[in-house]
């Protein structure tokens, strides 16, 4: 079979580096700011009227607005479909970036996936790993439309004050102007791509450390990260959590400010802060109530709706092999403030505990990457335990989980081998901010 190849060498995997040392936004193309509509149709076939055609050799550029990074070989394999738009595709043996420069916002992202002539299996994360379709399959000649919302975003805050990012963060997927998605999988095949700016979808922002933010590279995760799948696309997922945080810096760097300058009446803030906070000192000394109250008026004051998240626990064991608590009240604390302000909890502290000792202490190991911070099953986990806390506790925002999300009793985990998340490229030994 013929293919028109390229090697993509001007995205982000290789220039990384020289990018976070401009510390610059790239900046949308005034042509482009007025867009709210795009539409893509991947493949050397015929172009579906309408549509912009993506073939391998178109590299992203800001001039472009569009394109495949990184280093990956993107293939588009001769084709003799009949359909303009899914009688080809674009598809590589290795996971492959595609973005698009958009403003700041929610784009509502409807991709088709499959090929007439191959099975397909294909996993889609966006921005910094955001996990969004599971290992989707088609047969040969199957075609399957998948549509999630992707919030984007960048440090700009309205009246020119700006987020005080880190060396992290800088040239990070996420905190740029451009929306990315990662095709992933045994055989992802790409077919189209479309996406579209919506301004009424429910916004729910992460406010948290390492533990909830979208960590950029394996083996590292979080549960924020892995959130994003259990959604319809009326739900977007603002994951502002960045490690090393405590509810003091998180709002001295701005970041709350961020939130706050964008937050709608009907949104969710979700609020998760205790292992670099309990680092200062205790509760009262580190007015660790009081900072909640504040995140919480703030969030009312503009008709949102805050919720409570307990820390998970570190994985730390005794004798008995029972979870060894090294939150020094901070849990507790929170689950005061949520009694006194009546704001829903979700008490991720007490599931993880149920969760790490079912596995035990041998067996926990599976789920972390170190005595804090998680692979991706543990996030994945996790995750479905803050699924659980929303269907107890929050109730009108459950209406919007998806149909397959599956009930999950942190008592009986999921065998590791049965969450099979396809790993990213980019990895790193250096654990993340934070402990």
């Amino acid at each position: 079979m013929q293919a028109d190849k390229v090697l993509c060498r001007a995205g982000r995997w290789i220039g990384l580096a020289v990018f976070g040392m401009m510390y610059a936004v790239v900046p949308v193309l005034a042509d482009e700011a007025a867009k709210t509509e795009w539409k893509f149709d991947f493949g050397s076939g015929p172009t579906a009227a309408g549509y912009v055609q993506v073939v391998p050799t178109n590299i992203y550029t800001a001039q472009a607005g569009y394109g495949f990074e990184g280093d990956t070989v993107v293939v588009s394999p001769d084709s003799s479909g009949k359909d303009a738009l899914t009688g080809d595709y674009c598809t590589a043996d290795k996971p492959f970036l595609f973005s698009v420069a958009v403003p700041e916002g929610n784009y509502r992202v409807t991709v088709t996936l499959g090929a007439e002539d191959i099975a397909t299996d294909t996993t889609i994360k966006a921005e910094s790993r955001r996990l969004m379709v599971e290992q989707t399959q088609t047969k040969p000649g199957e075609l399957i439309r998948r549509t999630f919302t992707v919030n984007i975003r960048n440090s700009q805050i309205t009246g020119g004050e700006q987020v005080h990012i880190n060396d992290r963060e800088r040239g990070a997927f996420h905190w740029d102007d451009r929306l990315t998605l990662e095709f992933n999988g045994r055989r992802p095949c790409v077919c189209a791509v479309e996406m579209k700016k919506v301004n009424d979808a429910i916004t729910v922002f992460l406010a948290g450390d390492s533990t909830v933010t979208d960590q950029t590279k394996e083996p590292w995760a979080s549960w924020g990260q892995m959130l994003t799948r259990f959604f319809k696309p009326e739900v977007a997922i603002a994951n502002h959590a960045e490690s090393g945080r405590r509810l003091n810096s998180f709002m001295s760097e701005k970041r709350l400010d961020k939130i706050l300058s964008q937050i709608k009446k009907g949104d969710y803030l979700f609020i998760q802060f205790a292992h670099n906070d309990m680092k200062q000192g205790t509760p009262e000394e580190v007015k660790y109530q009081d900072s909640l109250k504040h995140f919480i008026n703030e969030a009312r004051s503009r008709g949102a709706h805050p919720v409570l998240v307990t820390s998970m626990h570190r994985r730390r064991f005794d004798e008995q092999g029972k979870v060894v608590d090294t939150l020094a009240g901070f849990p507790e604390a929170m689950r005061q403030v949520a009694k006194d302000e009546n704001v829903p909890l979700i008490d991720l502290n007490a599931m993880s505990k149920i969760f790490y000792e079912a596995m035990g202490p041998d067996g926990s190991a599976k789920a972390f990457q170190d005595g804090t911070h998680h692979n991706n099953y543990g996030a994945c986990e996790l995750a479905k335990c803050v699924v659980e806390g929303i269907r107890a506790n929050v109730p009108e925002l459950a209406k919007h989980l998806t149909d397959d999300t599956p009930a999950f009793d942190p008592a009986k985990p999921d065998p590791v081998e049965s969450i099979s998340i396809p790993a990213s490229l980019a990895t790193d030994t250096v654990k993340p901010e934070g402990s």
